[in-house]
């Protein structure tokens, strides 16, 4: 508003008529041309600044009705895209950072790749999980392990009770109206599992430390794995082999044949088996084949000595030739018979020791499982002793 002109109860249109009668003035006789200049300028001011005003109130009334002020640039986030557990266990990264942990014992790499890959706290305060090619590794060692792949494997926390009939009364028939039949009688026996450490540990060199991820992963699990699923195939072997012959309160017996391999021996260990034995295999060492072959040539080569049924060689059974009487030389069964408990899972634990020969610079690193093992099924087993 122009300080010496009051223009606040005039419109517009009042103004531009206004605009006018100073046009009309400007020629008139005595006409006060300076006045008339300063009204004029001062209407035109009046006139921009109310233009003006319109024009904001016309941007306010956008701003409501579109929601928007100004021109603004927008800016979308961008988001990583979050990885699976898997998907990041599978990973290069991921196997670099676990080989890294193996040779530090350090674990904070790995947890830095998952927080990055998965989100935070994705990774937690308990171990950090082991890569796919360990777990693919670990689980093909068992599975095509002649013996580990037949047993049967529970997962279990703690100490393991398996029961079973000591003894029980048959079925009987009952004929409708007639009395009832004597109640059963049923006698449980009881077998513990208790777990036990089966180690491997081995000694590698800085040249192997110096070895990449995969090839480094590959190298450890490998030969560690092998190991400690042969040691575990060979202390199942060995339950069998020293359980005694009859069903105790606390122990499944095994029953002994005591002959020298010939094309009757196994057919006969089989006749001594239950109906629950149903994936019947034949256990025994390499060399025993020799004698079973010989006992064959020498009677009769038509007639199979091992009845059709499926071998599984294992050196934790003597070779005929080497074994003493009363020694088992083979075992004819269902190996589910064996059962194998896993408290803690069947991955292999691994612990780093770069001190014990740190003078030799040599690193130790130590393969651990924890399991527990023993006969639990009755009737299903039947060793063949040498007489």
């Amino acid at each position: 508003m122009n300080a010496l002109f009051n223009f606040v109860n005039m419109t517009v249109d009042d103004l531009e008529a206004r605009k006018a009668e100073l046009l009309a003035a400007m020629d008139a006789d005595g006409a006060d041309i300076d006045a008339i200049d300063a009204e004029a300028r001062a209407i035109k001011e009046e006139l921009e600044a109310r233009k003006a005003d319109e024009a904001k109130k016309a941007a306010i009334r956008k701003v409501v009705a579109d929601g928007a002020g100004e021109s603004r640039e927008s800016f979308k986030e961008e988001k990583k895209e979050m990885k699976s557990i898997d998907e990041i266990r599978a990973s290069k990264e991921y196997m670099n950072a676990y080989a890294n942990y193996i040779k530090t014992g350090r674990d904070d790499e790995c947890r830095s790749v998952i927080s990055t890959n998965a989100g935070d706290g994705v990774e937690g305060s308990g171990p950090v999980p082991v890569p796919v090619i360990v777990d693919s590794t670990i689980q093909t060692a068992w599975e095509s392990d002649p013996i580990m792949s037949r047993v049967k494997r529970t997962f279990l926390r703690g100490n393991l009770r398996v029961s079973f009939e000591l003894s029980a009364d048959p079925a009987v028939v009952h004929a409708e109206g007639t009395a009832a039949p004597a109640e059963e009688t049923i006698t449980l026996g009881m077998v513990e599992l208790i777990p036990e450490n089966i180690k491997k540990w081995i000694t590698i060199t800085d040249e192997a430390m110096a070895m990449g991820g995969e090839d480094f992963l590959r190298y450890i699990y490998d030969e560690i794995t092998y190991q400690i699923v042969r040691k575990a195939a060979s202390e199942g072997i060995a339950d069998i082999v020293n359980a005694g012959p009859a069903n105790t309160a606390n122990a499944i017996g095994v029953p002994v044949v005591s002959a020298a391999p010939a094309i009757t021996t196994i057919p006969t260990a089989a006749a001594n088996l239950t109906e629950e034995a149903r994936n019947v295999v034949v256990v025994m060492n390499r060399l025993t084949e020799v004698d079973f072959l010989a006992a064959q040539a020498s009677g009769n080569f038509s007639i199979d000595p091992y009845a059709g049924l499926p071998r599984v060689y294992t050196s934790a059974l003597k070779a005929y030739s080497a074994a003493s009487s009363g020694d088992t030389y083979a075992i004819v069964g269902d190996l589910s018979a064996l059962q194998f408990n896993f408290p803690e899972g069947d991955g292999i634990v691994l612990k780093y020791d770069d001190l014990s020969l740190a003078e030799k610079d040599l690193v130790k690193i130590v393969g651990r499982q924890y399991a527990a093992h023993g006969v639990t099924a009755p009737g299903r087993l039947v060793k063949i002793n040498k007489a």
